[in-house]
């Protein structure tokens, strides 16, 4: 009776120890690809900010080849280059993706240096001599090109984030987050009122 006990005792604390191993090997795992998809939102942040950066560095030129032209609507030159301002100010770090607040404050401000470039354009068809400047032209089609770059990187993100937060709010690796601090991420939205198309008048 004593061997049949024992041997029972130690099935049985055999599978516990199995039940345990099993236990830390999925944790290891989990909390790996946790931190794997972390890293993977924080390289596309990068990569956001990148072509962030790649038009804030193309403004200085936009704004100097405009200020060629004597007549050229100052307001509008002061709008693009104060609100780039604004944007240079903002110290922007990867914990940024953790606090609502300051990447809602973020977005607002590379969506107010959108509208004023946007706005800094359309006055541009009002002058056909600097609409046919060489300079100015390939200008344009660089910050075209940026904006369609930026475009793409916000959408990759918002993925990348989405596969994220997917992941720490899954049972059961949603207990695992709570206890590394794995938190939500944001996501970037649309501007308020782009669900409405603009009128065009001439």
């Amino acid at each position: 009776m004593k061997n049949k006990g024992m041997i029972f005792g130690c099935s049985i604390l055999a599978v516990i120890l199995l039940g345990v191993a099993m236990l830390v090997i999925w944790g290891i795992g989990a909390y790996n690809n946790l931190v794997t998809l972390n890293e993977s939102v924080n390289q596309s942040w990068s990569q956001v900010e990148n072509q962030y950066q790649r038009r804030a560095d193309l403004i200085p030129n936009l704004v100097n080849t405009v200020k060629g032209y004597a007549d050229f609507e100052k307001g509008v030159l002061t709008a693009v280059t104060e609100a780039r301002s604004k944007v240079s100010q903002m110290t922007v770090t990867p914990e940024i993706l953790n606090d609502p607040a300051a990447f809602q404050k973020f977005q607002s401000l590379q969506g107010e240096l959108s509208s004023a470039l946007s706005r800094l354009l359309v006055t541009v068809e009002n002058y056909p001599n600097l609409k046919a400047n060489e300079n100015f032209l390939q200008l344009q089609a660089q910050l075209e090109g940026t904006e369609n770059r930026i475009s793409v990187e916000r959408k990759n993100f918002n993925e990348t984030v989405q596969t994220y937060n997917t992941a720490i709010k899954r049972f059961p690796t949603s207990m695992l987050a709570g206890i590394f601090g794995f938190g939500e991420k944001q996501y970037f939205k649309s501007a308020p009122g782009s669900e409405t198309a603009p009128k065009v008048q001439f």
